[in-house]
């Protein structure tokens, strides 16, 4: 018996998001306010696309590295 891979998730609840970056609340919707973390809304629900966790986290890493000169 084969089993079928499942696809990857490409919108995650809030919840879900704080999860993942390990962030409150409070922090998320303050990052949603200032654009450094994009969402789309399906219904009545506020969700997160993968690519935009994704990108939060590169911009993150970005900022950290131009502190440090080699």
């Amino acid at each position: 018996m084969t089993q079928m891979a499942q696809p990857a998730r490409v919108l995650y609840a809030v919840t879900e998001a704080m999860a993942m970056l390990n962030l409150s609340r409070s922090q998320i919707y303050e990052l949603i306010r200032s654009d450094r973390l994009l969402t789309v809304t399906v219904g009545r629900r506020r969700l997160v696309p993968a690519e935009s966790i994704t990108a939060y986290v590169a911009r993150l890493v970005a900022e950290a590295g131009h502190g440090h000169a080699a």
